[in-house]
């Protein structure tokens, strides 16, 4: 079953279970990924679908954040959306996984200095899209080169 078909799925559920949050979250999902295929022209596939959730799971991330001081009660909802949101995605990597993943990548690369930390990421990001926070990997590839 497609993520999309799964999110059509835990929509009905969320509806017979009038769960007003987890159907928020949920349509919000839905209405993204139908302007990403009006976008494309086209259906999206799995892997165009996880790019998508993924910027709403970092969105709903750095929207928690900055609601963090001044609106905690908003900074609750969006972490709510977060967790519904990240159901849909691949299962997310342990640090120990990335930093393995890290590590040989900068082995396969060659990269030495931070000069180098382009490279490592444009390999490197493929694998980790929605599967690990991009500010995390960038993090770990910058302490590794040493920058």
């Amino acid at each position: 079953m497609s993520i999309q078909q799964r999110l059509t799925e835990a929509m009905k559920e969320a509806m017979k279970a009038k769960d007003s949050l987890r159907l928020n979250a949920i349509r919000m999902a839905r209405t993204a990924l139908k302007n990403a295929e009006i976008e494309a022209r086209g259906e999206l596939d799995d892997a165009a679908t996880i790019r998508v959730l993924s910027t709403l799971v970092k969105q709903r991330r750095e929207a928690a954040d900055a609601y963090r001081a001044t609106r905690p009660e908003l900074a609750d909802k969006e972490e709510q959306e977060l967790a519904v949101l990240q159901e849909f995605l691949p299962a997310q990597l342990t640090e120990a996984e990335l930093v393995s993943m890290v590590e040989q990548t900068i082995a396969e690369t060659g990269a030495s200095s931070p000069r180098d930390m382009g490279t490592v990421m444009k390999q490197l990001t493929p694998q980790t899209t929605g599967r690990a926070d991009g500010k995390l990997v960038s993090q770990l590839v910058r302490s590794k080169l040493g920058a």
